[in-house]
């Protein structure tokens, strides 16, 4: 069915559009990653797009879900989705792709007398995004993304009405011409015969665009790209290179680049800022960082990781550090010196709220996602970490009940994959403890998932955290400020001190009975409240043990289970 087209830019072509882009990257996303062969053969781009976008949409979603009434304005989606790609943004593409949707952002948010709704706004906001995107590159090379970001925009500027669907389909076209081109541009496109797989995404999502304001779906690139070097939709190159020639192009670039991809998001000023692009640019390359407003995408390939990471820990506050160490997972490059590592027969796949809880788990055996604060992780991080366990069965565990779609999705993707995946329905981290206690993986893989269901469903949960704004809930009104003691997902307990409130939780939760007291202390949790709780279980409930983790940068401030 066609899209029903948007006839200018609000809230609402910033949603569809989103929702438009990430299908468009979900088909291509095999596609893409089979042509990537720069600036290195790991063969991840168009699930990095991927993710990206995913980020976005969800962000812009958020916006959506906390309107009861009426709809969030322009500027409130664009900025979301431009919050969203940049702390969502994967691999050099994708980071480049952040600031694209951020320049865009930018122009379509900017409060004046002039509105950028219509097509003359649409113009703008193209050009604006490549010529940030490409600022923010320290070394731009042309064959790449910013080439067909650039051809976008200059023909997006050629259109004399301000028809917004017109000004998309022209920016499609010129990108579409530039793609092609690519591969006379840059050296190691035209030996594999092949166009830049970053430029294939970025013309996904333009096509994305051309839906969202003509209703009509733009032609499939395979029926568009002519010449000698187009190769798509996982064919063969067409001037007749076999794919063992590409994929050796693509170990030969990757055997004179850097050894380690390093991602972080990092909270800093501008002229921090400034001073880390000087000392990353000397350390590696394919140096790009977007952001602004204190917050920063920051990509680099280096030798030196640490170094990486120490130049950002001086210029402020780093997180969500992603080191990948190209030669471990490089699809290109794995010959008869390196065999492939032999599937595990069992693996669990588990979310996890706090860095303390990630080194828990993983000395359990599991292969962990860290969803940090307002940062819940896209079904897309889910399938790479199920990816990433390598095993022929996986037992994934969400422990969030808000997860339980998304980690429906990914398991679903995951089977497509010949995976064998079981979801336990796990809805806090206290109840995926109990399940992990319990895993055996030399047991048939049905007996063990029963086994770890059952131990998770015999768990009840419950959690201390601050009210973030005045609300209703099951116990009453609760003020911005308040403590809030939550049992199994609701609000049983209201109250103004932390301690003192979860004590009053942890006596109804054992007033059921109870032979195990988890306590996950956050960081913010009172220094006291660990040894306060369990001399209250020591003293009025003979029997019951308890049981100590600390947990980092979890939200909460305190986690609670009760087998």
């Amino acid at each position: 069915m066609a899209q029903v087209p948007q006839t200018f830019f609000d809230a609402l072509a910033v949603r569809t559009w989103c929702g438009l882009a990430l299908e468009s990257l979900g088909r291509a996303r095999e596609e893409i990653d089979a042509i990537n062969v720069y600036p290195v053969a790991d063969g991840d781009t168009g699930t990095n797009l991927y993710l990206t976008v995913e980020s976005a949409v969800g962000a812009v979603e958020a916006v959506f879900a906390a309107y009861d009434v009426g709809k969030p304005t322009l500027a409130d989606a664009a900025r979301a989705m431009a919050h969203g790609a940049l702390i969502g943004a994967r691999g050099n593409s994708g980071t480049i792709l952040a600031q694209l949707l951020r320049g865009m952002a930018q122009v379509l948010a900017a409060e004046g007398e002039t509105a950028h709704t219509d097509g003359s706004g649409l113009r703008l906001a193209l050009r604006h995004a490549a010529d940030s995107a490409r600022q923010a590159v320290a070394h731009p090379v042309e064959g790449t993304v910013l080439t067909v970001a650039s051809a976008a925009a200059d023909a997006a500027g050629g259109v004399a009405h301000d028809d917004c669907g017109a000004v998309a389909r022209a920016a499609y076209e010129g990108a579409r011409v530039a793609l092609a081109e690519t591969p006379g541009q840059l050296a190691v496109l035209e030996r594999a015969g092949v166009v830049d797989a970053g430029g294939r995404g970025l013309l996904a999502v333009l096509g994305a665009l051309v839906e969202t304001f003509t209703g009509e779906a733009a032609a499939p690139l395979v029926h568009q790209v002519s010449g000698a070097h187009a190769r798509v939709a996982g064919g063969s190159p067409a001037d007749g290179t076999s794919l063992a020639e590409a994929e050796d192009c693509a170990d030969a670039v990757a055997a004179g680049a850097p050894a380690f991809e390093v991602i972080y998001l990092l909270e800093a000023e501008d002229a921090a800022v400034a001073r880390l692009r000087g000392r990353l640019d000397a350390l590696g390359d394919s140096l790009v960082i977007v952001g602004g407003d204190g917050l920063w995408n920051v990509h680099v390939h280096v030798d030196d990781a640490g170094a990486a990471v120490e130049a950002g820990v001086e210029a402020g506050r780093p997180y969500r550090i992603r080191i990948t160490h190209f030669g471990a997972g490089d699809v290109h490059t794995t010959g008869a010196e390196r065999p492939p590592r032999e599937r595990a027969q069992r693996a669990v796949v588990a979310v996890v709220p706090g860095e303390g809880l990630a080194g828990l788990y993983s000395e359990a055996g599991a292969t962990t996602v860290l969803a940090r604060p307002g940062e819940p992780p896209a079904s897309g991080e889910l399938v790479q970490a199920v990816r990433r366990a390598h095993a022929r069965e996986v037992v994934l565990l969400p422990n969030d009940a808000e997860l339980r779609h998304t980690a429906a999705a990914a398991a679903e993707q995951a089977r497509t994959e010949g995976i064998r995946v079981a979801l336990i329905p796990t809805r806090s981290a206290v109840q995926g403890i109990a399940a992990l206690a319990v895993h055996e993986p030399d047991r048939r893989f049905d007996e063990d998932v029963v086994s770890m269901t059952s131990a998770a469903g015999a768990t009840r949960y419950a959690e201390v955290a601050v009210a973030e704004r005045q609300s209703w809930t099951m116990a009453g009104i609760c003020q911005a400020g308040d403590v809030l003691g939550l049992i199994d997902g609701d609000v049983a307990v209201i109250g103004t001190d932390v301690t003192a409130t979860a004590g009053t939780v942890l006596d109804r939760m054992l007033s059921a009975g109870g032979e195990l007291v988890t306590l996950v202390l956050g960081d913010e949790a009172p220094e006291s409240i660990a040894e306060h709780l369990e001399a209250r279980v020591r003293e009025s409930y003979l029997a019951v043990d308890t049981v100590v983790y600390r947990g980092g940068r979890q939200g909460a401030l305190l986690l609670i289970g009760v087998e």
